[in-house]
């Protein structure tokens, strides 16, 4: 994804493209795994750390990421295919893969509905699988 379709994504969720935010939304685009903080952080040099977090946490608010949870190190962020700033539309099921530690992302897979209790209201889910990659089956 170039500068100008990044920007344009910013600001389809209401984020006023900054220098920053738009280097942030460039390395998490150019993915092909969803990252961790720790992760952009050594993708991106010329931003620190704390400047990372606010941006994620900015686009997270206006549903431009979403958060993966449930991997070895903590938290991992992807961009959302969504197009709604108010709500998230694209929920998907991840994979970690115990053996490479890598989480996947398994588009086109719906999360199955569950029925809930009356009176719970959900606003996202995070489904993950655990299992071995086919990478990793293929070298064992």
């Amino acid at each position: 994804m170039d500068k100008t379709t990044c920007i344009q994504l910013l600001e389809e969720h209401d984020i006023k493209p900054t220098a920053n935010r738009i280097v942030v939304a460039e390395a998490l685009a150019s993915s092909m795994l969803p990252q961790s903080l720790a992760e952009l952080e050594r993708r991106i040099q010329t931003i620190d750390k704390s400047n990372i977090f606010r941006a994620l946490t900015l686009f997270r608010e206006h549903h431009l990421v979403h958060t993966i949870e449930g991997g070895s190190d903590g938290i991992r962020y992807e961009l959302c295919h969504s197009h709604s700033h108010d709500h998230d539309d694209d929920q998907h099921p991840h994979f970690y893969c115990e053996v490479c530690q890598q989480t996947y992302c398994l588009d086109g897979v719906e999360v199955p509905q569950l029925p809930l209790p009356q009176g719970f209201q959900p606003h996202s889910t995070n489904y993950i699988i655990k299992g071995i990659c086919p990478h990793c089956q293929s070298e064992s």
